[in-house]
């Protein structure tokens, strides 16, 4: 798996432009920011943000990946400035569960999510050796 930039472009901080892979595709279906019991594990932003990212790389080890398998994530988030307002932190806790690997990805706020109280969803695609 490679990062693809064009000559000339900046590194992006905290995500890759694109990325290439081959081997089976895992599609990871939106996970939000509730327990295995189906629970949020809190109102605030940064819980839910934390736990649907570790549910996401849950998903991925079942099927026999690691995180450095992950090569596209897609944020859906109910307000953007709660998204900003917790970046930092946000970052820590995405290095403490991604490490250091960094897929393409995107954020995009949307009007509302469908389970009541969920404030993050995050997708993503996964490629496994």
């Amino acid at each position: 798996m490679s990062s693809i930039d064009p000559p000339g472009w900046p590194r992006p901080k905290g995500y890759s432009n694109a990325v290439l892979a081959q081997g089976r595709v895992l599609a990871v279906a939106g996970q939000i920011g509730w327990n295995e019991r189906e629970e949020l594990v809190g109102a605030d932003f940064l819980a839910q943000a934390v736990q649907a990212l570790k549910n996401v790389v849950a998903i991925v080890r079942a099927a026999g990946g690691t995180p450095r398998d992950i090569v596209r994530l897609t944020w859906y988030v109910a307000d953007k400035d709660e998204y900003l307002a917790v970046a930092r932190e946000l970052g820590a806790a995405y290095r403490a569960i991604l490490e250091s690997h960094f897929p393409a990805m995107s954020l995009v706020q949307v009007a509302a999510l469908l389970e009541e109280g969920a404030r993050v969803e995050i997708e993503a695609t996964a490629v496994l050796p």
